[in-house]
């Protein structure tokens, strides 16, 4: 099992639409896709930011379920929509991690 955490960066003032689209949009979408959301974060401090993790099998098969997401009509549609008051996100930085075998969290 793999885990990729990811960072976004929004452009001012569109923290509340990322939330918006994540909610509306993007899970339903991760769901059909088979990608699995562990948690998901906004900043405590107020940044235009949100975290959020995934678990993947392997490499393989992130890549994959990335591939099958980003090309989804669907997506393309509903993403390109939520511009049409500015782009959202102005960056994303992912890491993708293993678990260390001394920890097993309580939600998983």
């Amino acid at each position: 099992m793999i885990y990729e955490l990811r960072i976004y960066h929004m452009n001012e003032g569109k923290t509340p639409d990322i939330h918006e689209r994540f909610k509306n949009v993007t899970f339903g979408l991760f769901e059909k896709h088979g990608i699995d959301v562990c948690d998901f974060f906004a900043d405590a401090a107020g940044a235009e930011r949100c975290y959020y993790v995934l678990a993947f099998e392997d490499e393989q098969d992130r890549q994959a379920k990335w591939a099958a997401f980003k090309g989804d009509p669907e997506w393309i549609e509903k993403k390109e929509a939520s511009h049409k008051n500015g782009v959202i996100v102005r960056k994303v930085d992912s890491y993708v991690m293993t678990r260390v075998p001394y920890v097993t969290p309580a939600w998983r």
